[in-house]
């Protein structure tokens, strides 16, 4: 009589870990991305963990990877993908790079980047990349460099900040006030966007 085999136990895939870790990263900082937690959340032993990871460092460097990859390569793609003008570029790359999901990461990495020189390094990097997107689009329809560099600075400023500005504005909500001023950016200059 044959005994039945022993069914092969799924790994947890690398994806997950990356992805668990990020959620981590999200709500308490690099300081609660811990394999034990990580392991618990995913509701698995942290042998898996080894089978992808070197280590904790590793893990790390790799959800950074994941990071850049969805909130610049990714958004970049996508953008190029769909076309249209330069204020409707702008429009869809600040739509997908500061999606809530990505811009609490976003928020996390840059918190972390005040307490480790390697992050900050890499988060130079992407905002350096994700400013000469924003100054080859404003470049294409305004001509004054100075013009440019400060509506891409202000631009870029607006979709981080967003989140730490507590205000009232009169007839308006907080978002419809942060959409408004986007589309002053937008706008052509001398010209002023309905509603304001």
């Amino acid at each position: 009589m044959e005994e039945d085999p022993i069914p092969a136990v799924a790994r947890t895939p690398r994806a997950r870990w990356i992805e668990a870790g990020l959620a981590a990263l999200a709500n308490g900082g690099p300081d609660a991305v811990r394999v034990e937690a990580l392991a618990a959340d995913l509701g698995v032993t942290k042998g898996g963990f080894y089978g992808y990871f070197d280590g904790r460092p590793a893990l790390l460097n790799e959800m950074l990877d994941e990071w850049e990859r969805r909130c610049t390569q990714e958004v970049l793609t996508l953008v190029e993908a769909a076309g249209g003008d330069a204020t409707t570029r702008i429009r869809r790359a600040g739509q997908l790079t500061f999606s809530e999901e990505i811009h609490r990461i976003d928020l996390a990495v840059r918190a972390w980047a005040r307490h480790d020189d390697a992050v900050a390094e890499r988060l130079r990097r992407i905002d350096t990349e994700r400013m000469d997107f924003l100054r080859e689009m404003f470049g294409s329809f305004i001509t004054d460099p100075d013009e440019v560099e400060a509506r891409s600075i202000l631009a870029f400023t607006l979709a981080i900040g967003r989140h730490f500005i507590a205000f009232d504005h009169p007839g308006r909500t907080r978002m419809e006030t942060v959409r408004l001023a986007g589309e002053f950016l937008l706008s052509a200059p001398g010209d002023h966007p309905a509603g304001a």
